[in-house]
This record gives C-alpha cells, sequence and structure tokens, in this order.
C-alpha cells in the first residue's frame, strides 16, 4: 500500500510514530535472548511502551490525514519507502553493547523530543507526550547504566562499546536534520524542530560517555534518506519479518 500523507503536522507525527515502532521491533527480537532475565524483561518492557507511544501517534494522523486508516492499516500494509523513520531506530540489533549505545542516543533525542510535545497545540499529541515522558526517562537510565557499565569495564566491554560507538555515530547527524516540514511544524507550535533538540542531546551524551570513558567518535561520514523513505538494507529484512503474519492472514481477527 502506498501511504498519501497531507500537511507537514501529519508528515511530521508519523516520522514519530515510525521512529518508535522500529526501534520497537527491534527491541522485541531481544525477547529470549538477553543476557539476563532482567534484562530480557527490562528490553520486553521497553518494546512495549514504544509501542503503544507509536500506535498512539497512529491514532492521531489516521484523523490528521483524513483517512480513517487503522493502526494496522500504518505498521503492516506499507511498504519500505512509506516508512519515514531515522535510520538509527532500523540498525540491527549486533551484540548487547550495540543495543544499548544505540538505545542510549535514541532514548536521549527521544526523551527531549517528548518533552517538548508536551506543549504540542496538538492536544492529542501532547497527551501521548505527557505520558511518553515518564515512560523514555527509564529508557535512557537503563541504556546509561549499561553504557556506564560496559564502557568503564573490562577491557573487552570497552572495546565492544568503542566498536558500536564507531557504527552507530554517523546515524545520528540524521535526528537534527531540518526541512520545510518541521520548519512549519515548529512554526504551527505543533513540535519542536529537531535542530532545537541538539543542544540538550550533547550535554547529555558528552558527560555519559565521558564518565564511561568512551570518547565519541569523530566522523565526516553522514548518512541520511529515512525520513524521505531510504532506508538501510537490513530494514527491509526487518519488515518483512514484521509484516509477515498479518500480510499471510490478511483480515483475520484474533
Amino acid at each position: 500500500m502506498t501511504l498519501v500523507v497531507a500537511g507537514a503536522a501529519a508528515v511530521y507525527t508519523l516520522r514519530i510514530a515510525d521512529d518508535c515502532l522500529v526501534l520497537s521491533h527491534r527491541l522485541a527480537q531481544w525477547s529470549s535472548w538477553a543476557p539476563a532475565l532482567e534484562d530480557d524483561l527490562a528490553l520486553t518492557n521497553i518494546a512495549l511502551d514504544l509501542l503503544g507511544q507509536a500506535r498512539g501517534m497512529y491514532a492521531r494522523i489516521a484523523e490528521l490525514d483524513g483517512t480513517g486508516r487503522s493502526e494496522d492499516d500504518y505498521a503492516f500494509l506499507r511498504g519500505e519507502r512509506a516508512f519515514v523513520n531515522c535510520q538509527l531506530v532500523e540498525h540491527e540489533n549486533g551484540d548487547f553493547a550495540t543495543t544499548m549505545v544505540r538505545q542510549l542516543l535514541c532514548s536521549t533525542y527521544q526523551l527531549a523530543q517528548w518533552q517538548a510535545l508536551t506543549a504540542s497545540t496538538d492536544e492529542q499529541v501532547a497527551a501521548v507526550a505527557t505520558k511518553a515522558v515518564k515512560e523514555t526517562a527509564y529508557h535512557r537510565d537503563l541504556a546509561t547504566d549499561w553504557t556506564l557499565r560496559l564502557g568503564d569495564g573490562t577491557d573487552e566491554s570497552h572495546r565492544r562499546m568503542e566498536h558500536a560507538l564507531a557504527a552507530l555515530w554517523p546515524f545520528t547527524a540524521e535526528l537534527f536534520e531540518s526541512d520545510a516540514v518541521t520548519r512549519e511544524v515548529a512554526a504551527l507550535g505543533v513540535g519542536p524542530d529537531p535542530g532545537d533538540l541538539r543542544p540538550e542531546w550533547d550535554a547529555y551524551i558528552t558527560r555519559v560517555l565521558g564518565d564511561a570513558t568512551l570518547p565519541a567518535p569523530e566522523v565526516s561520514w553522514r548518512p541520511t534518506g529515512g525520513r524521505q523513505g531510504l532506508h538501510t538494507e537490513a530494514f527491509g529484512y526487518m519488515l518483512a519479518e514484521m509484516q509477515h503474519v498479518h500480510r499471510s492472514f490478511p483480515g483475520v481477527t484474533w
């Protein structure tokens, strides 16, 4: 299904929802595979939080774009190019260090975004954001704790964290890209322009990496395109897995 979304507010809201859905699915893939039962439950709960945030935003998009589509339509009946999530959230889980670095980078950004959205002129978005702030604060705390433990841990854990940072850091630039959509939304008071969230993200990430004895990578490569429907190779495989049951049994109710 090709998704047509009308209006800057709908496009902006869809980006946030897609970020949450895709990251939720990536974390759900850790179920029964995490290094300890406590971590298994924690990652599963974060995945459920993100799924709930995505559902709230998809429900609002259906009103904004005037289509009345269901949450399932947005999640399971769109092709790869119709998703507008950032590329960072779709990055493969890798080892536990990679997952924790990705979570730190993502949840730090998402927390700043949700905090700003609590003041949105869109009351439904503001309501979703108010609940999401509490959830995402926990997501960031968990990722921070593991970053400190692994970064300032053994030689092996430190090496893995450095490797994860080097692989994921280039994808963070896309989080803060501004375009006509974000500028219009910011002017309307619906949500923050992503570029305005950069100082808060920089300050927190810099402090955590410093405490974890992890230097921030210096990179010139800045992959982009997720917001325009251009994704990494891994995303297509993930999407096929996520949508398989729904597409195999269309219209079935459980």
